[in-house]
């Protein structure tokens, strides 16, 4: 049985481990009684971080946002020719859109957010189990 009712394939639960395993060893995410906390996806673990540390969620979500589009964009300068400055000026030009998105976040309802959960799992039942991956995740 899955410990984790989150992380329905082995990629996805082994990404909750690293989160988790990662907040445990900065000592950032506390319990009640100064446990370390599982929380399972990452988008959980930043927003309990930043509620703990007293960021607004303004400037969290802006952060997260950003580190997302970091993350497209180291993979892209990974992947194809294209240099550390290149991806360092694809990551300014995404600035004023992370902000964007992050505002439009902030006055959405969760009706307007949507969710695409089933096919995140479809597809990381699927890439845990290919043999050539380009990046592990």
């Amino acid at each position: 049985m899955n410990p984790n009712p989150v992380a329905e394939s082995v990629e996805t639960l082994c990404r909750a481990d690293s989160v988790e395993v990662a907040h445990r060893s900065t000592g950032l995410v506390r319990g009640a009684q100064g446990r370390d906390a599982c929380i399972g996806p990452v988008e959980g673990a930043v927003a309990l971080t930043a509620a703990l540390a007293g960021i607004g969620l303004r400037p969290a979500l802006a952060a997260f946002l950003h580190a997302f589009a970091a993350n497209l964009v180291s993979a892209g300068v990974r992947l194809v020719p294209l240099g550390q400055t290149d991806g360092q000026k694809a990551l300014a030009a995404l600035d004023p859109l992370v902000h964007h998105a992050a505002a439009v976040a902030l006055h959405s309802s969760i009706d307007d957010l949507g969710g695409r959960s089933a096919m995140v799992d479809w597809t990381s039942m699927i890439h845990e189990t290919q043999y050539t991956r380009l990046f592990r995740s």
